[in-house]
């Protein structure tokens, strides 16, 4: 048993230090995120999202927060997952490849002005990666969250697209930190859009 509970510490303690870490380097980088998705949102545009594995999960999860709500109540906002409609993923990888489920969908429900939120632990994820082309192809602003060295979703970036790259190798620890991230996003939009969660001075 006290190992159990030592492992279930050591949890605990790389996850703090891995979001200690990310407020060290990634808070301005945050900050930048949230002023284009807020200007997206404003520009009556809507926001896409994409991943694979437990990310499609963050990609959901964001886009339900914007659809319903965060904290308060206000407007729905715009959001689509693309990774929600499991017909339109299998039917695309059955009759195309895998590789194309995100880009394909993009094509058709993306347009100028709209932001792609695409979510890679890795960085190397081929669909994420297709999708993230097809978005630069329609003049659509990519935001990634990767971790590690931001694998190949770090070059395929153009200059008015944001990387946050969480500072960390383990798969649990960046998705803990991506949640993290779209946390965040979500609790200035609602600030800046809403007057929502005003600090206590």
């Amino acid at each position: 048993m006290n190992n159990i509970l030592h492992r279930i510490n050591h949890n605990f303690s790389e996850s703090i230090q891995t979001k200690i870490n990310s407020a060290d380097t990634l808070v301005e980088i945050i900050g930048a995120a949230c002023q284009k998705v807020v200007q997206c949102l404003l520009d009556g545009n809507k926001i896409l999202s994409c991943g694979n594995g437990g990310s499609p999960c963050d990609a959901m999860h964001f886009s339900s927060e914007m659809l319903n709500r965060f904290k308060h109540e206000r407007p729905s906002l715009p959001a689509i997952a693309l990774t929600a409609d499991i017909a339109t993923l299998t039917s695309i990888a059955n009759d195309y490849s895998y590789d194309d489920i995100f880009a394909k969908q993009l094509r058709a429900l993306g347009q100028s002005g709209d932001m792609l939120l695409a979510i890679s632990t890795s960085g190397n994820s081929a669909n994420v990666i297709n999708a993230i082309k097809a978005a630069q192809d329609k003049q659509i602003t990519v935001l990634a969250l990767t971790g590690g060295d931001g694998g190949k979703i770090a070059g395929a970036l153009q200059e008015h697209d944001i990387e946050i790259r969480v500072p960390a190798f383990e798969v649990a620890r960046i998705q803990e930190v991506h949640l993290f991230i779209i946390h965040c996003i979500c609790d200035i939009v609602d600030y800046q859009l809403f007057g929502h969660g005003e600090l206590a001075t």
